[in-house]
């Protein structure tokens, strides 16, 4: 044998070293696997020393497979919503800005989304059950032409007002009290686009250079959006709902905002053609009540109302509705509900219907009441009667007039006749918690007298729900003689009297 046959004999007696095995971190044990103590006597091998990892026991291996999520196929609820989201922003792709087009009627919109909707289902290919395919389709037709998650809340009658504080967080009034509900928006742009399909069908808009905005709903429903940068925590949203019939007398008596006693008082005031301002705060039914005082209104009579943006429902047919206008991006094209009163003026109007006075038209509002324009019907935000007459002074002011504190109260005093107060008490009930004459001027001062007044002495019962009601105050009102005038009678319990009553003369 020569040297190289006994070089190779020699390099195949010899054993090859094992490969060297890379270190990493030890596999945790479950809490409760029995510590195992290495035998002293045991020589370390690679693969089960300290320091390499060990291959698992039988038993841990069964536990492992135990709490490790098992791979299938994805859930079909999954992909369902995957499908949603897919199919909106197709369809918004496809359709772009058609779907905000104010000339397009909703039928044939519905018709178009639907129509495309099914062609994206079927291009996905994904195998939908029929309940699944028609909450599916209803959802998209919710998010593309209607408001989203906002759609069952708006369903809801007895929700009266819905808030929605960025995408994540939105708050309703029911039966007067605030809740959480758990409804949410995907994201910050899908809350903006359900705004800009609200602002958008009434002729407004909202973006960063004009970030707040009113505006309405097809039902009449008042809308507000604010947008960042000024609404911080993002886009907020606040509607509040109006009923889709008209509440009447008889709604209002039976939800114990009115008696019956105030709502024949309030008639006759309307059909005497006296001057009325509803005061309350933010959510107290003032438009509400503005519309069932609408209805005492003669359909003979000329209506004009005014408004910033149309809430009113007039039941009457000889109504003219006037609606302000905001500024467009160049910042021109403005028209203020002042410049409508006005302009109401040379209508020739018999009765003055102003949705909400809270400006320099105050003044305009208050001559047209002393020129002529008797019968006319306001709100005004305030906390009390005297309060609201204080207000008007400081809307007054507002108009740039420099005129005299006892000009501007002379002008108050003989324009109103009565004041209607309500309020939102602390069992969210929406009460008239007042009624108001107010006579004249002795001094500097407006003198007042409550014709009728809220029992808070009642108390509450056991659900904290007030037992009180508004009760008349005994003393006549100096209108009354005018209902005289004009043949208008009511009974003698209006004023808390027993004995049928005839105004003097």
């Amino acid at each position: 044998m020569n040297l190289y046959e006994r070089a190779q004999a020699a390099k195949q007696a010899t054993p090859s070293p094992a490969p060297p095995v890379q270190p990493y971190p030890i596999a945790p044990v479950p809490p409760e696997s029995p510590s195992v103590t290495p035998s002293p006597s045991a020589a370390p091998s690679p693969g089960s020393g300290f320091g390499y990892a060990t291959s698992p026991r039988p038993n841990e291996t069964a536990k492992l497979s135990a709490r490790a999520p098992a791979p299938g196929p994805m859930p079909r609820t999954d992909a369902v919503g995957r499908l949603k989201v897919n199919a909106v922003e197709t369809l918004f792709e496809r359709l772009g800005t058609r779907l905000n087009d104010a000339n397009l009627d909703e039928a044939a919109l519905q018709t178009m989304v639907l129509t495309e909707l099914n062609q994206v289902v079927e291009e996905s290919k994904i195998p939908l059950s029929s309940a699944e395919r028609k909450r599916l389709i209803r959802e998209v037709q919710d998010d593309v032409l209607g408001f989203g998650p906002l759609e069952p809340l708006l369903g809801d009658p007895a929700i009266t007002e819905i808030m929605v504080n960025g995408p994540d967080k939105v708050y309703v009034e029911e039966n007067g009290r605030l809740r959480r509900v758990p409804i949410s928006f995907d994201d910050e742009d899908h809350l903006r686009r359900v705004i800009d399909r609200i602002v958008t069908r009434v002729g407004r808009r909202i973006d960063e250079s004009s970030p707040l905005v009113d505006a309405r709903l097809a039902d009449g429903s008042r809308v507000n959006a604010i947008i960042p940068p000024l609404a911080f925590s993002g886009s907020t949203l606040t509607i509040r709902k109006f009923s889709t019939d008209a509440l009447s007398v008889p709604d209002l008596i039976g939800l114990g905002t009115l008696s019956t006693e105030m709502a024949e008082l309030l008639k006759a005031c309307v059909n005497a053609r006296l001057n009325i301002i509803i005061s309350g705060g933010t959510g107290t039914g003032k438009t509400t009540l503005l519309n069932v005082l609408s209805s005492f209104i003669p359909s003979a009579d000329r209506i004009i109302s005014i408004e910033d943006a149309v809430e009113l429902k007039l039941q009457q047919d000889h109504v003219v509705r006037l609606e302000a206008r905001p500024p467009n991006v160049e910042g021109k094209g403005e028209v203020t509900i002042r410049d409508l009163v006005r302009n109401a003026l040379r209508m020739r109007p018999d009765r003055i219907v102003v949705g909400e006075v809270r400006g320099a038209e105050a003044l305009d509002m208050l001559q047209a009441m002393n020129t002529g324009h008797d019968g006319s019907l306001s709100t005004v935000h305030a906390n009390s009667p005297r309060d609201a007459l204080a207000r008007l002074e400081t809307l007054v002011l507002m108009a740039g007039m420099d005129l005299p504190l006892r000009a501007i109260r002379e002008q108050v005093s003989a324009a109103v006749d009565v004041i209607v107060h309500l309020a939102r008490l602390r069992d969210g009930t929406r009460r008239v918690i007042g009624l108001t004459e107010v006579h004249g001027m002795e001094g500097q001062t407006i003198t007042m007298q409550d014709i009728f007044a809220f029992d808070y002495s009642a108390g509450v019962d056991a659900n904290g729900r007030f037992l009180g009601r508004t009760i008349p105050t005994g003393v006549r009102p100096l209108f009354a003689d005018r209902f005289a005038d004009l043949g208008i009678q009511i009974s003698s319990r209006v004023f808390g009297a027993n004995d049928t009553w005839t105004p003097r003369r």
